[in-house]
């Protein structure tokens, strides 16, 4: 069990990482007013699919039966909403006649604060430290 938390607790480097060159991204073709090409759904996807997967790895870890402590549910509830924040955003998007960049950039700029703020309610910074020292 300790692999699968290894593994959810590392890809949060990745899905920080996606999340900011996404919303760079977003906000540099908002900014210039760039047309919009498919670089915008594919980054928009690929921050969307790494925080699927990460969501997914948490719940396989709860069901495996890995600790549970009151601080997981606004770790779970945050983090779930930062996944259901990207994806409506990115798919109303999509939906839109003419794209564009400002809902991605809410989605995945929220998301971001949603996951910070996931992060933070169990104790642990986005860099890897704990309030508990680790």
């Amino acid at each position: 069990m300790r692999p699968l938390f290894y593994a959810h607790s590392g890809l949060r480097y990745l899905v920080l990482l996606m999340g900011v060159i996404a919303i760079a991204y977003f906000a540099f073709g908002l900014a210039t007013k760039r047309p919009v090409d498919k670089s915008v759904r594919i980054i928009g996807s690929s921050f969307a699919g790494l925080l699927d997967t990460q969501v997914l790895l948490g719940i396989v870890l709860l069901g495996a039966g890995w600790p549970f402590y009151p601080a997981l549910w606004g770790h779970i509830v945050m983090m779930l909403a930062a996944a259901v924040l990207a994806h409506v955003m990115l798919v109303v998007n999509r939906k839109r006649p003419n794209p564009g960049y400002l809902l991605p950039l809410i989605g995945v700029g929220g998301a971001f604060v949603l996951i910070i703020g996931g992060i933070l309610a169990i104790a642990r910074s986005p860099l890897g430290t704990t309030s508990l020292g680790g």
